[in-house]
């Protein structure tokens, strides 16, 4: 869609829209691909599959997607003549051989736009392959939603058809609303949040990154409870999860940034879980006493140059939050504009509203705004105080000519930087969150 927007500060130009997600097919082929051992197989058209190489992968801090991804993922590639005479047979063919062909532990079939419109009968086709491998059907044509919607309907798909019930293993955890790409710092967030809870003597099942996925699949309704890491994404899931396992969930509106959130999500799981207090509050005075002690060394930096600045946020939910608590809770800055840009439900927004502002320490308090327009988001932010702009890498070319502000690439799309391990979660990812932050204006010598 042809939208007029700042380029370089000049109005009259026009640039095709930039979005901040992409389609529900999208969101469960990312998820896929997630899993180790994860094949996606998709019943769509070719473009559906090879264009999430750039805008799910790529857009994710430069991912790419294994050797089950971008241009080698299996797809039936319809056309014309499958609208008109359907792509069932097409589609059997194209998962018996992907099965043959890949070494794969999941086989995930997403039907796209074509097939749902025009009713191919996917689930019985993937029925009679259940007995040769473990495979599910997520029907998530891109009209149904966007990228969030297709993490959903990925679990959804994998409580109905292939969980089944299982003793519950004291201290295990599944944690739920990190998702693969669109959260581009998921895998460095995940590892931290398993490492976090370990400390704590809490087994956290992560599903994404590590191996055996299938394995921590089957392990999902074992778990004592289910962590929610969101506001709103993923509810569906542990709620799916407690009507058909009894398994109770946990939410914390985001993943912990820094140490007073990372103490607060500690003392509220362990709380939950019965972890002896004890054993949580020595290790939270342990790690608060280093973290404290390393943020001294960029103090001078902070205090002298950049102290109680204005910034900005244009960011999924999750990142907003948590930032915007650790920028203005722990180094004193003044948050001036809140975007908020992954379209949560209308319902949640008073609390998402609530979860920043009562959970700031300061008279300064955000306009919080919801938008996805790239062109809107960026009017939001014409004329305002803010020295530093947290968003996607799309404000980043023109962050200093338009807005006078130091730029830090958080949230989809992230095109400018390649995001592995690095993250904000936790002790350390306070620590790196202020490392990225002081690297804008420090130097040049």
């Amino acid at each position: 869609m042809s939208k007029k927007t700042y380029l370089s500060g000049d109005l009259s130009k026009n640039s095709l829209e930039a979005p901040r997600f992409s389609c529900s097919l999208a969101g469960a082929y990312g998820t896929t691909l997630g899993i180790c051992g994860g094949v996606p197989i998709l019943h769509s058209g070719a473009g559906c599959g090879i264009g999430q190489l750039f805008g799910t992968l790529y857009a994710g801090g430069q991912g790419a997607g294994g050797n089950e991804g971008g241009t080698s993922t299996p797809c039936s590639c319809l056309v014309e003549e499958h609208v008109v005479f359907g792509g069932e047979n097409k589609l059997r063919d194209l998962i018996q051989s992907t099965i043959e062909i890949f070494n794969g532990d999941l086989f995930v079939v997403i039907s796209g736009c074509v097939p749902s419109l025009i009713g191919d009968d996917v689930d019985n086709i993937v029925g009679e392959f259940r007995n040769k491998a473990s495979i599910v059907h997520v029907n998530a044509p891109g009209f149904k939603g966007h990228s969030h919607e297709g993490y959903e309907l990925f679990f959804e798909a994998i409580i109905d058809q292939l969980l089944t019930e299982k003793p519950v293993q004291k201290k295990l955890v599944n944690i739920f609303g990190i998702i693969p790409y669109n959260h581009v710092f998921w895998k460095g967030e995940l590892s931290t949040v398993k490492k976090l809870l370990a400390s704590i003597g809490i087994e956290a099942n992560i599903i994404f990154t590590e191996e055996n996925g299938i394995r921590n699949i089957d392990s999902i309704p074992s778990a004592e409870y289910n962590i929610l890491l969101s506001t709103w994404n993923g509810h569906r899931i542990v709620k799916k999860l407690e009507e058909k396992f009894k398994t109770p969930f946990i939410t914390f509106p985001n993943v912990p940034i820094g140490a007073k959130q990372t103490a607060q999500f500690l003392r509220t799981v362990g709380d939950k879980l019965e972890v002896d207090s004890e054993l949580i509050e020595r290790f939270i005075k342990k790690e608060e006493s280093w973290v404290y002690r390393y943020m001294e060394y960029p103090g001078d930096a902070i205090i002298l140059v950049r102290p109680n600045s204005y910034f900005a946020v244009v960011s999924d939910t999750n990142t907003a939050i948590g930032i915007t608590k650790f920028l203005t809770n722990e180094l004193g800055y003044l948050p001036d504009i809140i975007e908020i840009t992954d379209n949560p439900p209308e319902e949640y927004h008073e609390l998402i509203r609530k979860e920043i502002l009562d959970n700031i320490d300061t008279v300064v308090k955000p306009e919080i705004i919801f938008e996805t327009d790239t062109y809107k988001i960026r009017q939001n932010l014409e004329g305002r105080a803010f020295q530093f702009l947290f968003s996607s890498s799309i404000e980043a070319p023109t962050a200093m000519e338009d807005f006078s502000a130091l730029h830090i690439s958080v949230s989809f799309p992230v095109y400018n930087r390649s995001v592995l391990v690095h993250n904000y979660a936790g002790y350390d990812g306070g620590l790196s969150l202020i490392e990225d932050l002081v690297s804008t204006f420090v130097g040049p010598l």
